[in-house]
C-alpha cells in the first residue's frame, strides 16, 4: 500500500499578482504536484473567493509518477478560466489517488522581487 500523500490539499492564501516595473516582468503562481502512485490521478481544482461562488470546473488527469506545475496565470492548464489578478483567493486541490502539493508565488510588484512557497494544509 502507498502511504506517501495524500487525497484533499488546502492552500488558503492564494494570489496571483500583477506586472511589475513597466510590465517587463509578469507576476505567477504554481500548484506543483506530483503524482506518487502507479496509476493516473484525476485531478480536480477548487477556487475560493470572497465575493463570488467557488469555480469547481477545473479538471485535468496526472499520469502515473509524474509531476505537474500548474501556472495559474495561465488559462490553457486552468481548463479555459482565466484567474483574475490582485484578488485574494483560496485552493481546494482533490485528487481520487494520493498526491503531493506545493504551492509558490513569485510576486514582481516591487523591486525587489518575492518569491515564496509553501506545502499546503493537507487531510
Amino acid at each position: 500500500m502507498n502511504n506517501k500523500g495524500k487525497k484533499q490539499w488546502y492552500i488558503p492564501d492564494a494570489y496571483l499578482p500583477s506586472s511589475g516595473l513597466g510590465e517587463t516582468w509578469e507576476g505567477h503562481e504554481s500548484v506543483c504536484i506530483m503524482n506518487v502512485t502507479d496509476e493516473d490521478a484525476q485531478i480536480q481544482f477548487i477556487l475560493y473567493f470572497d465575493d463570488r461562488d467557488p469555480i469547481d470546473e477545473i479538471h485535468f488527469t496526472l499520469p502515473a509518477q509524474r509531476a505537474r506545475h500548474v501556472g495559474m496565470h495561465k488559462p490553457e492548464m486552468l481548463g479555459g478560466f482565466k484567474m483574475p489578478r490582485d484578488v485574494c483567493y483560496a485552493i481546494e486541490v482533490k485528487s481520487d489517488k494520493n498526491i503531493v502539493v506545493q504551492y509558490s508565488r513569485l510576486d514582481v510588484m516591487q523591486p525587489n522581487f518575492t518569491l515564496m512557497t509553501t506545502t499546503p494544509y493537507s487531510e
